[in-house]
C-alpha cells in the first residue's frame, strides 16, 4: 500500500542560492501493507511530520523514491498530487482543521464537492457518515459549538467521506483528553476493522502508538523499529 525505499530529506538554509544544507530523514525504508495501522512514533524536530509530508505529496524528497498502491509518486507534479490525494487520500489533523464558518454537515460534504457529486447524492453520503460517527444530531452546528472530541470526529468523517483507502493522521489525539483520546483511538481501530482502511500515523504518544500493528521510531532522521535498525 506504501512503501518508502532509501528515502532521504534535507533543507537548504541561509541565502538563495546557498549550498548549506541541514538533513531531516537519512535513507529511511519502509513499507506498509493494506488494512493495516501504522505509528511512526518521535519527539518534536525529529522528522516524523516531514515523513508525512513527503508521503502526502506537500514536499518532494532529496534522495529515495515513494510508492503508494503500486504508483511510483515521487516525481509526480502538483496537479497529479493534487488528484491522487483527492482520489486516494484522507487527512486527519491534530488541529481539527476545520473551516469554521461552515457546519458539521458542509465541511465533511466539501470534498465531495470538489469531485463534482451531486447535491443529491452528497446530502445522502454525508448524512449516513454522520450517523456513523455519532454526528447526525449536530449536523447543523458549526465548529465553535462542538466539543473537541466532536471536533476530531467531524475531521474524521470529513477524511473518510471519499472512501479513501489510506487516512493520514498528523497527532490526531494530541489536542484531546485522555478519555476523548480513547474514544477517537477506538473509532480509528472500528474504521480499520470493519473497512479495511490503512491508517499511517505520525504521534509523540506511546499511548496513539499501541493500536498499530506497526510502530516505527524517527529519531535523529533514523528510523527504527521494534527496538532493531531497520536494514535499508
Amino acid at each position: 500500500m506504501i512503501e518508502v525505499r532509501d528515502l532521504s530529506h534535507s533543507f537548504k538554509v541561509g541565502k538563495k542560492g546557498s549550498k548549506n544544507e541541514i538533513p531531516v530523514l537519512k535513507n529511511i525504508s519502509l513499507t506498509i501493507k493494506k488494512g493495516e495501522i501504522a505509528s511512526i512514533v518521535g519527539r518534536s524536530g525529529s522528522g516524523k511530520s516531514t515523513l508525512l509530508n513527503l508521503i502526502s505529496g506537500y514536499i518532494s524528497p532529496t534522495a529515495g523514491e515513494i510508492i503508494i498502491k503500486e504508483t511510483n509518486v515521487t516525481s509526480f507534479n502538483e496537479k497529479m498530487w493534487a488528484m491522487f490525494r483527492l482520489d486516494n487520500f484522507g487527512f486527519i489533523f491534530q488541529s481539527f482543521q476545520l473551516i469554521q464558518s461552515l457546519t458539521t454537515f458542509e465541511n465533511v460534504e466539501l470534498p465531495l464537492t470538489l469531485k463534482g457529486i451531486s447535491s443529491t447524492q452528497r446530502k445522502k453520503e454525508v448524512l449516513e457518515l454522520l450517523e456513523s460517527v455519532g454526528l447526525h444530531h449536530h449536523a447543523d452546528h458549526y465548529p465553535n459549538e462542538l466539543s473537541g472530541g466532536q471536533q476530531q470526529r467531524v475531521s474524521i468523517a470529513r477524511a473518510l467521506i471519499t472512501k479513501p483507502s489510506i487516512i493520514l493522521a498528523d497527532e490526531p489525539t494530541g489536542s484531546l483528553d485522555s478519555e476523548t483520546e480513547k474514544e477517537i483511538l477506538d473509532l480509528i481501530k472500528k474504521l480499520n476493522e470493519e473497512q479495511g482502511i490503512t491508517f499511517f500515523i505520525i504521534t509523540h504518544d506511546e499511548e496513539v502508538a499501541k493500536i498499530s500493528n506497526h510502530q516505527f521510531h524517527l529519531q535523529d532522521g533514523v528510523l527504527t523499529k521494534g527496538g532493531a535498525f531497520i536494514e535499508v
